[in-house]
């Protein structure tokens, strides 16, 4: 099951409290306070695992809870400290407070760990309130609360290329002739229900990962169709593919538009990301199609491309394309301001 949304519930441990005690051993008549510390709360920490894809996981566990600190004990020992609670999220996750809507985290390394939720520190015994003129003090301090905060945590794929177009458009067949990926793929709209990756090999063993959303129609960013809520997945990406069916009608720039419509709906950083338009289906292409798309093509900027995926015609030069692309202009794999602000656009909470 492809889970990308998850709401979970984080709670450090609290600090142990500190100890009042007093030395009673036999001759030493004045041995004076010997409480000890209280043991630190546990922290909540969160790491990103290569192994893990989705946030299925979080579906079993909402809430997580570190170990709360020992309270101190006579003899000035100290309490033990609260164990640590590790989560671990799929790199691309994205960590923002609920109640503020604060990006607390981008994750984009195998290995990343970042701190949610800090444990309490744990209190002093009687033993540190000993003065010359306060020599039995009677009292201790209390461990410190450890941190509370729900968290939305958002699955964003990391791909370098984002196919897009309306449902049927080929999307799923280029991407399983151009990589080894497997998605389901028959002559009827939405057969694609989730995000699909594929890695791709061109040239010189250059490599180049592939993401493949379902498709958009017209309304997506009101929630027709399957919505828009899959194009968090290519925010990421160096270049759009946007695929349009040249076998479907004779109004392949009426379609261009309706997909263009959405993306620039859905955020400013998809509308002007790089985008190759390509005419998919070249084998079954009706006639004067491709003139149409292409004006569109010319018309907006972009590069233009036409596929027949089925029968391999154009598919390697537009990988090697792609490739070329994606090595000029491949995204460091860091919070950008662009994508933080897109990420704050939609919050989808």
């Amino acid at each position: 099951m492809f889970i990308d949304q998850a709401t979970i519930r984080v709670k450090a441990g609290d600090g142990g409290k500190g100890c009042i005690a007093f030395r009673r051993e036999k001759f030493v008549p004045k041995g004076g306070p010997s409480g000890g510390d209280g043991g630190a709360g546990g922290s909540v920490w969160i790491v990103a695992s290569g192994r893990l894809n989705t946030l299925y996981h979080l579906q079993f566990q909402r809430e997580w809870k570190a170990g709360r600190g020992q309270h101190g004990m006579g003899s000035n020992c100290s309490g033990y400290d609260g164990d640590d609670v590790t989560i671990e999220l799929p790199i691309g996750s994205v960590i923002r407070d609920k109640a503020t809507n604060e990006v607390i985290a981008d994750l984009a390394h195998e290995g990343e760990r970042i701190l949610v939720a800090k444990g309490g520190r744990g209190g002093w015994g009687n033993q540190h309130f000993a003065t010359a003129t306060r020599q039995a003090p009677r009292f201790a301090q209390d461990g410190n609360a450890g941190d509370e905060r729900e968290l939305f945590i958002e699955l964003k794929l990391i791909a370098d290329v984002g196919l897009v177009g309306l449902p049927n458009a080929g999307k799923s067949t280029l991407i399983s002739v151009i990589s080894a990926a497997k998605p389901k793929i028959a002559d009827y709209p939405f057969t694609t229900l989730i995000p699909n990756l594929g890695v791709v090999s061109a040239d010189n063993n250059e490599t180049f990962v592939v993401a493949d959303i379902p498709g958009l129609i017209e309304g997506a960013h009101e929630g027709h169709g399957l919505g828009d809520r899959f194009l968090r997945h290519v925010e990421r990406c160096s270049v759009l593919v946007h695929l349009v069916d040249l076998s479907a009608n004779e109004t392949p720039d009426v379609d261009a538009e309706v997909v263009a419509h959405e993306l620039e709906r859905y955020s400013e950083l998809l509308a002007n990301k790089p985008r190759i338009v390509c005419g998919s289906k070249l084998d079954s292409a009706v006639p004067e199609n491709s003139e149409k798309l292409r004006a569109y093509a010319e018309k907006n900027g972009y590069d233009y491309f036409e596929i027949s995926a089925v029968t391999g015609d154009h598919v390697r030069e537009l990988v090697r394309k792609l490739a070329r692309f994606v090595r000029e202009n491949r995204l460091v794999p860091e919070l950008h301001d662009a994508e933080e602000a897109a990420i704050l656009q939609h919050p989808a909470i």
